[in-house]
């Protein structure tokens, strides 16, 4: 057991049958009445996200979650297929399961799988990716960073918001957590 005085983003907790990870928290004391954390969840096990407020000192559970390190390998009818790097045992996981994290999986990628016991959750992407520029306008001379933007497809199909200087077959830094351009690689 952990109190809600203790979340930290990230935490993955037991609540009301359910695995939720902590997505953001909040401690809030009022001027008159008790104390209580305001926090975002996200449920692992279908992606839903919710807001629950606790008594501050409250007690949830804390989920034993395992992180294993797997290489993504290929797509196969609408599963994808994971392999361990330790010990070369594979997985499939069901398109759905992982549909936002497609947006920036591609082939060879090293990626961490949630798992609680034998049960598979998800995936966590690393924070930013390298991806290649498929489709976008050219970009004109005299255009500078500071300008404004312009769409671009990358290899794995999502389209990201990047300035006018970047053109067709550039590699970009995206980051995975809001789909943002960070930088030319």
């Amino acid at each position: 057991m952990i109190s809600v005085n203790d979340f930290k983003t990230g935490l993955t907790i037991e609540v009301d049958g359910g695995l939720w990870r902590v997505v953001d928290f909040q401690h809030v004391k009022p001027g008159k009445g008790a104390a209580f954390v305001r926090s975002k969840l996200k449920n692992l096990r279908t992606g839903a996200m919710q807001e629950k407020t606790f008594r501050a000192g409250e007690k949830v559970g804390k989920a034993q979650i395992d992180n294993r390190r797997m290489q993504y390998l290929y797509e196969n009818s609408g599963s994808y297929v994971f392999m361990d790097t330790e010990n070369y045992e594979q997985i499939e996981l069901p398109g759905d399961s992982i549909k936002d994290e497609l947006k920036y999986l591609k082939e060879n990628m090293e990626v961490h799988v949630i798992m609680f016991g034998s049960e598979t959750l998800g995936v966590e992407l690393p924070n930013t990716v390298e991806l290649k520029v498929v489709e976008t306008e050219p970009g004109i001379r005299g255009d500078t960073s500071s300008g404004g933007s312009k769409p671009a497809v990358l290899e794995t199909g999502t389209t990201v918001n990047v300035p006018f200087f970047v053109n067709v077959n550039d590699v970009l830094i995206v980051n995975t957590q809001d789909g943002s351009y960070v930088s030319r690689a």
